[in-house]
């Protein structure tokens, strides 16, 4: 648990209005100390684990987590039997399935776990991933009846179906079995299905919420294996699952589930199945994205998963699941370029989008504190970006936002995205219950909805009435929890080795925060026309450190680096390694900064 109570470096307020804490408690600082000596790890990765909640005695296990050990019993998931002997029937009999899957990374790494566990027995596999713009989330009826057209006798929804009412309504009147293995939030009542697999339904008590979608899909075909080898199947007539966890590790970094338990175990064992280069796929997205040295859980969020992401946005929908399911070179360089060029494309849009919404939202603010939860709202956006502009306005203005693409008639289709204690899920579902949305859902930090342009003064309206005192009271009270202080001099290669051992870092396992105390702003400029603010920092001692700062411009960390070059700062980040041109060396990447009194 985070300190709130003590300050770190004195800093109450930074150019980000953040109060710095201390991410340790007087406890867990002695549960550190005691692991730094127990296992002969630096300090200032021993408090990094204690922070996140590494007991002590464990602290060798974390540092080496294995799938055996946190892979939880297949069968404590509801309905896990029912589908894996469904699954079972299907190989033995050699059926010809259909898959149908979201069009996101975890959709397509869902889709292709299965479609390359089915196609190893030489099952006929068809994967259909839905059109964003014109068919939306989910299936829906005519595409599971062409599917069952084309002779398919059992369908399997992935990363979807949970809540797909009126289209599984609709195919359960045919000659076709359903399965769903899915992972988003649901109701009490369920559509009908042969099996749901979805460890978020009200009844189940597996505990394992936390898995994406291919994370359910990975439990499902071990409890196939499973039933197979309980037929008489030997292990050497089944697929090695180990071979799968690069699509595993690249679902759970991209769909931002909780790097914890299971799941971290997932990334980390997966992350060495992609350093092999196995995967015909992943090695020719790699390689068109001029990815150098070992990959790492950044990658996967920030190269890969954007590119495989870009079909789905305004490209071809299934260029994603198509390549991961690839084994042919000529074929993944194909697509991987295709990718590559569509993820070009969609930073474009984005840069251009996110400016006019930045204008948009300035103009709102004025010189006031502005509305509680931002809204912006254009017809000439791409509706598949819109969640990304989202993403950005929260960050840029440390509050709530949605982003809303309008049609000709008027329609918007829009997403939103939250800061920590505000559940923005539940404002859209209360808002759709009272008429001012069409319809619209999502969890607490990220939401989608449907609105008429009419009602926009009305959803604003009600933001302003239902959201100013908790949005105000969040933004008041943020804080910036340091994991603990270095200095330009102890930040080395090693060092950050070290610390990267106890990651991946991603949601519920937070990268640490270090801090910089009292470095010179040796030099500071702009990064040609990215956004980006380059800077070196000289501490006390006379050591530098390059260090930047991503989309700083024009905003109060950029400023208050290039208004306080000659000048000391305490300098707040994250650290990792720059291995560009094969050359290692400490990277800094600057988060917040603060006057020092």
């Amino acid at each position: 648990m985070t300190d709130h109570s003590r300050t770190f470096l004195g800093v109450e307020r930074s150019v980000n209005g953040r109060r710095w804490v201390h991410a340790l408690t007087p406890r867990t600082e002695a549960v550190a100390a005691r692991m730094a000596q127990l296992h002969a790890i630096p300090d200032l990765v021993a408090r990094v684990m204690a922070a996140r909640g590494v007991a002590a005695d464990d602290a060798g296990r974390f540092l080496d987590p294995t799938i055996r050990d946190l892979m939880p019993d297949p069968s404590t998931l509801t309905d896990m039997d029912k589908a894996a002997a469904r699954l079972a029937d299907a190989i033995e009999r050699g059926e010809r399935v259909a898959v149908f899957g979201d069009y996101d990374v975890d959709g397509a790494a869902s889709s292709a776990l299965l479609y390359r566990y089915l196609t190893h027995f030489g099952i006929e596999c068809e994967i259909r991933i839905p059109d964003r713009v014109t068919e939306g989330y989910g299936p829906n009826a005519q595409a599971l009846r062409e599917l069952a057209g084309r002779g398919a006798t059992l369908i399997v929804t992935v990363d979807c179906g949970s809540t797909s009412f009126e289209a599984l309504d609709a195919i359960a009147k045919e000659d076709v079995d359903l399965l769903v293995l899915d992972h988003h939030q649901v109701g009490t009542e369920l559509p009908p299905a042969m099996a749901i697999v979805n460890p978020n339904r009200q009844d189940d008590i597996s505990g394992q919420g936390h898995l994406c979608a291919a994370g359910v899909v990975f439990l499902t075909l071990a409890s196939v294996s499973r039933e197979l080898r309980r037929r008489g199947r030997s292990a050497a007539q089944l697929p090695d699952l180990r071979h799968e966890l690069d699509l595993t590790a690249l679902a759970t970094v991209c769909d931002v589930v909780p790097l914890i338990g299971f799941n971290r175990a997932l990334v980390v064992k997966g992350l060495q199945v992609l350093r092999a280069r196995s995967s015909v796929g992943l090695r020719a997205l790699a390689d068109v994205a001029r990815l150098q040295g070992p990959i790492e859980a950044f990658h996967l969020g920030f190269v890969l998963g954007p590119r495989i992401n870009a079909g789905g946005r305004i490209g071809s929908a299934d260029l994603g699941s198509r390549l991961l399911t690839l084994r042919d070179d000529a074929k993944a360089q194909e697509i991987a370029e295709q990718l590559h060029l569509l993820n070009a494309e969609r930073q474009a849009m984005e840069r251009e989008m996110l400016s006019e919404a930045e204008v948009e939202i300035r103009a709102e603010i004025g010189n006031g504190e502005g509305p509680p939860i931002l809204v912006a709202g254009r017809e000439s956006w791409h509706p598949g970006i819109v969640g990304l502009i989202a993403a950005r306005l929260k960050e840029r203005f440390s509050r709530p936002a949605f982003a809303i693409s309008f049609d000709g008639s008027g329609r918007g289709t829009g997403s939103g995205r939250s800061i920590g204690g505000f559940d923005i899920g539940r404002f859209v579902r209360e808002a759709v219950a009272d008429g001012i949305l069409v319809r619209g859902g999502g969890h607490a930090m990220a939401a989608g909805l449907t609105i008429e342009r009419s009602q926009l003064a009305e959803f604003r309206l009600r933001a302003e009435t239902h959201a100013r005192s908790a949005v105000d009271a969040l933004r008041a009270n943020d804080v910036l929890s340091i994991d603990g202080a270095l200095g330009a001099r102890g930040l080395t290669v090693d060092l950050v080795g070290m610390v990267e051992r106890a990651g991946p870092f991603g949601s519920g396992h937070p990268a640490p925060v270090f801090a910089l105390p009292r470095h010179r702003v040796a030099s500071a400029s702009h990064v040609g026309t990215t956004g980006h603010i380059r800077v070196s920092l000289r501490s006390t001692d006379n050591a530098t450190l390059s260090a930047i700062a991503f989309r700083a411009a024009d905003a109060p960390v950029g400023n208050a680096l290039l208004q306080r070059i000659g000048q000391e700062l305490h300098v707040a980040g994250t650290v990792s390694i720059d291995r560009y041109q094969g050359n290692e060396k400490p990277a800094f990447r600057i988060t917040d900064v603060a006057v020092p009194s």
